[in-house]
């Protein structure tokens, strides 16, 4: 059974009283299919918002929709311009139900109906000792559903909408746009490079791969080789450097000349700056590296200010003469 509530194409049929859901102009939507569109609200604000009213009375708010009908019908743009108000039937005696609040076209050029209208409607699903939705009819859109207890009336105090009511508007955007994250959002891409956000997540619809993926926008490769130093005691034999989307890494040699330097048991060795990086490719926070000769290892911090101290080498080693320390890191800059 459904309850009408509101009419507008070419006029309300008999019986009927003209009322503020109506087709409205607009774009050309987000395909589904080469003659079909992906239905769904249209975002902005709260469109078509559903609160409780009554005990058993359902209020929709103001909002815009697209309803597709068969591809040769095509899909119709509507308009909710004033907040309406439904009515639900009574509970089962005996079973719970689920309800469906929906947007449905009537076209009498390709139903039987006999009607030209767009009206807000109630579904009344199957009570069951297990409800599940009910299926909509043709050219219809469903934009919540109301869990109705068993035996509730307005007598019994009615529908707790705190509870009852379940968002299942999903939505659609122009041809190119993003579609927001809503009820029915997994759904299978229509072409590939469709995009559409997912809790703040934009991903790519990839026709190849055949599922979305995150998206990851193209981002400048730099790289340097020069501008790094050895420290007093060390010579600098090699350096580069690679940043792309904020994110740095480096590798790093430097060669011991000198007097070696070396590493007690039982202790560690004292920190011991070995080079520096340029300004420009520094870390935002002091961050960890490592480092290894081939003998020992150990780990290293690079500062801020580009400067790398070697912190940690192996116990009972000793950082020797003409070896050479290869440093690397990784960092967000």
């Amino acid at each position: 059974m459904t309850v009408r509530a509101s009419w507008l194409l070419a006029g309300p049929p008999d019986g009927q009283t003209r009322n503020d859901t109506r087709l409205a102009p607009s774009g050309t939507f987000a395909p589904s299919g080469e003659l079909t569109s992906r239905d769904g609200v249209i975002a902005g604000g709260a469109p078509l918002l559903a609160t409780g009213a009554g005990a058993m009375q359902v209020r929709v708010g103001v909002g815009r929709a697209l309803v597709q009908g068969t591809s040769a019908q095509g899909a119709y743009p509507v308009a909710v311009t004033a907040p309406e108000t439904l009515t639900v039937e009574d509970g089962d005696a005996q079973y719970p139900r689920i309800d469906s609040v929906i947007i449905r076209i009537y076209d009498g050029l390709y139903d039987a109906s006999g009607d030209t209208a767009v009206a807000l409607e109630i579904v009344t699903g199957e009570p069951e000792a297990s409800p599940v939705e009910p299926l909509l009819p043709p050219s219809s859109l469903r934009l919540w559903s109301i869990r109705v207890p068993a035996g509730v009336s307005a007598g019994t105090g009615g529908i707790t909408w705190a509870s009852a009511l379940s968002d299942r508007r999903r939505y659609t955007t122009s041809y190119g746009g993003i579609i927001p994250r809503g009820w029915g959002s997994n759904f299978t891409g229509a072409y590939d490079g469709q995009y559409r956000d997912i809790d703040g997540v934009l991903e790519r619809w990839s026709a190849s791969a055949g599922r979305w993926e995150t998206y990851r926008p193209p981002r400048d490769l730099e790289t340097t080789t020069s501008g790094a130093t050895g420290a007093t005691g060390f010579a600098l034999d090699a350096f580069a450097a690679r940043r792309v989307g904020g994110m740095c890494s480096f590798t790093l040699i430097v060669a011991r000349f000198g007097a070696p330097i070396p590493v007690p048991l039982g202790d560690n060795l004292t920190d011991l700056t070995v080079a520096t990086i340029p300004q420009g490719w520094a870390p935002a926070i002091d961050t960890e590296g490592s480092a290894s000769d081939g003998y020992g290892d150990g780990g290293v911090r690079v500062n801020r200010n580009g400067t790398i101290i070697l912190r940690t080498w192996t116990p009972g080693g000793q950082i020797a003469g003409g070896r050479s320390i290869r440093i690397s890191a990784a960092y967000v800059q």
